[in-house]
């Protein structure tokens, strides 16, 4: 609806327009003129907000201001409506049309990209608090930046809040975005497992996510050679084109994630223990009081893995490497550490048990064509590591929600459904998808983090 508003208040614009410059026009018939329409597109707007569609939109503030500048020239033309003028001139009037039209598209972009999403109603008892800190790997260069700066992640956290004194303690799960994304990306899962008694620690991987600031408060945002080679080895048939190389880049892409993702558990783990932050921790809002009751209330010796997509795939890999992590879930990610390497031609895979219970969640759009072509692919490209290592998982669970596409397993085509149906969004409702994902996380992480039931899933929801 947004750019409906926008295309409404462009076309009283460009009639304006073209009745000046129609014929010569006195400038105080003019002036007229541009108040009733200055008029008009101000209570379009007004009215637009007021609507239910309306009341959803972000940015509001910007809309006010933009109303107040079309109220302050109406006001201006009421002023001036009685002065005898000289011909409006069509340059002016026509510099004044094309001003409008992009201001107006400024403000109104951002409210039909994104919608007032505030996230998901949560079943939990607990009321969640919220605080970040960026952590410093003392050992490790960033491989992105040129000045031999050490490398940086950022970590959030969601968490129950609990009376003062308390004692209670809360199994961790630690979050990885995927390529490209950025550590909101399932804040309502976040939000659910906190209200039911967790500490979840969403990490960004700078240069992989889409943007993030560093310890001097500057944006990061994703390199671009990365977001290249990202997008042209998710295309069609990718891998079959030098495996070699593929197999070489998902490496560096796991060693990197993987590396973060290890900085973070370690350092909460090594907090725990001291019960203090030492100086690998940076708090960009000096809020060391917010951190410090995190670290008290988490409980290291129960800890879960989870991400989206890459970050699925970085937390089956850390999975398989660490004896201290009790479960993992991966949301829609090729498990890219898997690949052990390239035999006649084709991908060979871990096929060690993998001793960690593990759930996946696959969208329906691979799942339908997976099971189509699942022969093709293994005599064409080798073993499919998902496949092989739930066959081998001691506790490995796979499902999928009909109607789905990869999007549709994070809250962004929730906050915009344009840049979600641009980068995947199928044709079942996210809210819905993210309830019944969130529900079947939460019971995973009560089985194997809490010790509550025994866990089941569906084949498919």
């Amino acid at each position: 609806m947004g750019l409906v508003v926008f295309l409404v208040l462009a076309s009283f614009a460009i009639t304006f327009i073209v009745w000046t410059c129609s014929e010569e026009r006195d400038k105080k018939v003019f002036r007229k003129c541009r108040l009733y329409v200055r008029m008009a597109q101000a209570a379009v707007l007004i009215i637009a907000m007021i609507l239910p569609f309306g009341q959803k939109w972000r940015f509001v503030p910007a809309l006010v201001f933009l109303v107040v500048l079309l109220v302050i020239d109406a006001l201006t033309m009421l002023i001036g409506r009685n002065k005898a003028g000289e011909v409006q001139k069509a340059v002016g009037a026509n510099i004044s049309c094309v001003f409008f039209i992009l201001f107006a598209g400024l403000f109104l972009i951002p409210a039909f990209i994104f919608t007032g999403y505030k996230g998901l109603p949560v079943s939990g008892r607990y009321q969640i608090g919220e605080a970040n800190a960026i952590l410093i790997d003392s050992d490790r260069v960033d491989p992105f930046e040129n000045d031999g700066s050490h490398r940086e992640v950022p970590v959030h956290f969601y968490y129950p809040v609990t009376p003062e004194g308390s004692a209670e303690q809360f199994p961790l799960v630690v979050f990885s975005h995927g390529a490209f994304g950025y550590y909101q990306s399932n804040t309502s899962t976040y939000m659910e497992l906190a209200s039911n008694g967790y500490v979840v620690a969403a990490l960004d991987h700078p240069h992989h996510a889409f943007f993030t600031e560093d310890t001097d408060g500057k944006m990061i945002t994703v390199d671009q050679a990365f977001l290249k080679e990202a997008l042209e080895m998710s295309g069609e048939g990718s891998e079959d084109d030098n495996k070699e190389e593929t197999l070489a880049i998902y490496r560096r892409w796991m060693d990197l994630r993987t590396a973060d993702m290890n900085l973070a558990v370690d350092a909460l783990i090594k907090a725990d223990r001291d019960g203090e932050i030492d100086e690998s921790w940076f708090l960009p809002d000096d809020d060391s009081a917010a951190i410090l009751d995190v670290l008290r209330m988490t409980d290291t010796s129960k800890i879960g893995l989870m991400g989206h997509s890459m970050g699925g795939a970085t937390s089956v890999a850390l999975g398989r490497e660490r004896n201290d992590i009790a479960a993992v879930i991966d949301i829609d990610g090729t498990m890219l550490s898997e690949y052990t390497g390239i035999v006649d031609g084709k991908f060979t895979v871990n096929e060690e048990p993998y001793e960690v219970p593990v759930l996946e969640f696959v969208n329906w759009e691979q799942t339908t064509e997976f099971a189509d072509h699942i022969e093709e692919y293994r005599a064409e490209s080798g073993a499919y590591p998902n496949v092989e290592l739930i066959e081998h998982a001691e506790s490995g669970f796979t499902t999928t929600i009909k109607g789905t596409k990869h999007m549709d397993f994070t809250d962004l085509p929730l906050l915009s459904p344009m840049l979600g149906n641009m980068l995947g969004s199928g044709e079942r409702d996210t809210a819905e998808v993210m309830t019944i994902v969130n529900a079947i996380v939460l019971d995973f992480y009560d089985c194997y983090l809490k010790g509550e039931g025994a866990f089941a899933v569906q084949e498919s929801y």
